[in-house]
């Protein structure tokens, strides 16, 4: 598919490393894929080390990595030209570098109507560990993020916020919901804010409107047991867009990997079209 066919692919993956994800296989999914758009999170790299990977040859870059080497780190890799990045929301919150970027890309429009300007953003929200300063740290930046959102929402035109919230929204995103209601990502004070940025800002949750009820299908499976195997998961990763550009989404695909030997991340990229 892709702009020949008047849909814009955008993919959304936590690489768990981009060197370590080449070398398990991710250059051959883009290549059957053929993404638009990229939203990575868990880069941890170098400017140069992902241009190395995604080469400015064919790819727009963006890209904020982490003040910690080896950690976190967030990029956009467009076909499409940005007429705009911003890098980060300097929030103050600690560990808060290598989690947000934003892109504007010019997306051609039909029978020379003028360009759609699409917001693109790839963020990677803290994990958290209940009894941490870490928890803390979460829920300041999820604040910030929720203020964004609703300046974004209150804009209004195309815009999609994409990568791993580490946050299952409700009981259908997480096999082993009973065992983990006080775990850290399925706490109520984190789907609390999912619940505001769906009902309150009106972001719609792509995963779920065009994956069916659930449970799943799942984006994350921890690399320990059988987890993958059966099926043990959780979905933390999402396409959020706004109601503009959600009325435009065609399908959204889990690329769940065939075999454990074949995953080139613990997450499956989340994979929506948009017919614009």
């Amino acid at each position: 598919m892709g702009l020949d066919d008047r849909v814009l692919r955008i993919a959304t993956v936590n690489v768990n490393g981009i060197r370590a994800a080449f070398r398990r296989g991710m250059g051959e999914w883009i290549e059957s894929r053929s993404p638009d758009v990229l939203l990575l999170q868990e880069v941890r790299a170098s400017d140069e080390i992902l241009a190395d990977h995604l080469s400015p040859e064919h790819w727009h870059l963006a890209h904020e990595a982490s003040e910690t080497a080896g950690r976190s780190g967030v990029a956009i890799a467009s076909r499409l030209p940005m007429s705009a990045v911003r890098i980060g929301m300097r929030t103050g919150v600690t560990g808060d570098t290598g989690r947000w970027v934003e892109a504007d890309l010019e997306v051609p429009a039909r029978d020379g109507a003028p360009p759609h300007t699409v917001t693109v953003i790839s963020t990677y929200i803290h994990s958290g560990t209940v009894g941490t300063p870490s928890m803390d740290e979460k829920y300041a930046f999820l604040d910030h993020v929720t203020a964004r959102l609703a300046d974004i929402a209150e804009a209004g035109g195309y815009a999609v916020v994409a990568g791993d919230v580490n946050i299952a929204h409700r009981e259908v995103d997480i096999k082993n919901w009973k065992g983990n209601l006080k775990a850290a990502g399925f706490l109520p004070q984190e789907r609390a804010y999912l619940d505001r940025w769906f009902d309150d800002l009106g972001w719609r949750d792509l995963g779920r409107e065009l994956g069916g009820e659930g449970p799943g299908p799942f984006t994350w499976w921890s690399w320990r047991g059988k987890a993958f195997d059966n099926d043990a998961g959780w979905r933390i990763d999402y396409q959020l867009a706004t109601p503009e550009l959600a009325d435009a989404a065609v399908s959204a695909t889990v690329d769940r990997a065939a075999t454990y030997a074949e995953r080139f991340s613990d997450h499956a990229p989340l994979v929506v079209d948009y017919d614009l």
